[in-house]
């Protein structure tokens, strides 16, 4: 059966400081990871930081892209050594130990989860108009 996308989760616990609260390091990752895996820009990539909110979010950088195939987004949590991670694809096939290494790398992840959704498995194969 045919399926519309992809949306790979990924959770990142135990990555470094100064790495999770690096501006143009969220912001390089945005740029790059579309074209090591041979998607494409359409707009972005954009980075905002969003202050902590005195409960369980102690603040971080937040970003997102849009690209031809949906959007790939980050928030980092520097303060806990954690960063979320949303890879989105109309493609079928997406590499997550690729993806999974890549973000070990730039941020230092100790651990990862994965959650990995097969997106609209009732998508039609012809247009109605």
């Amino acid at each position: 059966m045919v399926h519309f996308g992809e949306h790979m989760t990924l959770d990142g616990y135990g990555g470094n400081f100064e790495k999770l609260n690096n501006k143009e390091l969220v912001l390089h990752c945005l740029k790059d990871l579309p074209g090591v895996l041979g998607m494409h820009i359409l707009a972005g990539p954009e980075v905002y930081f969003a202050a902590g909110n005195d409960k369980k979010d102690p603040g971080g950088w937040s970003g997102f892209t849009v690209i031809v195939e949906s959007h790939i987004s980050i928030h980092t949590f520097p303060a806990r050594g954690f960063v979320s991670i949303d890879v989105y694809t109309c493609r079928n096939g997406l590499s997550q130990d690729h993806i999974v290494n890549y973000f070990v790398e730039q941020f230092d992840l100790k651990d990862t989860e994965v959650n990995f959704i097969k997106r609209g498995m009732k998508y039609p194969i012809q247009n109605i108009v």
